[in-house]
């Protein structure tokens, strides 16, 4: 069964795409920058900039905001929490937090695509509090521990 991803576009920016997948073999759908005046992203800076809809994901569904590899490679702009999770529930406008990681400034514009959004199956656990877990052979070896 395909998934059915529900979009309301926020009001003022119906004019603007709607998120689509740019080629056939595309995981991600573009997401477009829904401001009504240019953003100034200086060197190190970030901002939450707004992509204009709403979306209603069925349960059991996450949805999966992250950076656009052209924008990092070309511009050195991505997003500071990526992947940045929308839950099943959430019914507010998404947002892209965009951070500007180059020397130079980078301006966004009304309707460019700022991000993408993927979309998953997630299982969501019964929580059991246990006095103690099974031993594996990595065992509590953590950062690194695995080698370069």
């Amino acid at each position: 069964m395909q998934l059915l991803l529900k979009i309301k576009k926020v009001k003022g920016y119906e004019d603007l795409p709607t998120p689509k997948f740019m080629t056939s073999g595309s995981v991600g759908m573009d997401l477009f920058a829904a401001i009504d005046e240019e953003i100034i992203l200086s060197p190190l800076e970030r901002k939450k900039v707004p992509v204009g809809i709403c979306i209603e994901l069925p349960k059991g569904y996450e949805a999966q905001v992250r950076p656009r590899s052209g924008l990092a490679a070309n511009y050195g702009i991505t997003l500071l929490n990526a992947p940045g999770t929308i839950d099943w529930d959430y019914r507010g406008e998404i947002s892209a937090v965009l951070i500007n990681l180059s020397n130079e400034n980078f301006v966004i514009k009304r309707g460019d695509r700022i991000a993408q959004m993927v979309f998953n199956k997630v299982e969501i656990p019964v929580v059991e509090l246990v006095e103690e877990i099974d031993a594996s052979l990595r065992g509590s070896n953590g950062f690194g521990s695995t080698g370069l």
